[in-house]
């Protein structure tokens, strides 16, 4: 039997950290949408959870352009790395 999270447990584990971005992932990220388990309680499977995460990219693109030039840049002047 699968565990219920409820929107605490998504922000416990990083996924979200508000509403309006939950609904941005549900939108835009196929994020699965949950299930209504009653008039103000939505809640999804630790299954789905698992299978949205483990479908999400491990790293970004590769930079392009004038970004892949400026990966190596420090943001600051000090060449140890550090902020004067």
């Amino acid at each position: 039997m699968s565990k219920w999270l409820r929107f605490r447990d998504l922000k416990d584990r990083g996924i979200v950290n508000s509403w309006p971005i939950l609904r941005r992932r549900i939108e835009r990220d196929a994020f699965p949408p949950g299930r209504m388990l009653g008039p103000n309680t939505r809640a999804w499977s630790e299954a789905e959870i698992e299978d949205w995460l483990s479908s999400r990219p491990i790293a970004g693109p590769e930079p392009r352009g004038a970004a892949q030039g400026r990966q190596h840049l420090s943001p600051y002047p000090d060449k140890r790395g550090r902020a004067p």
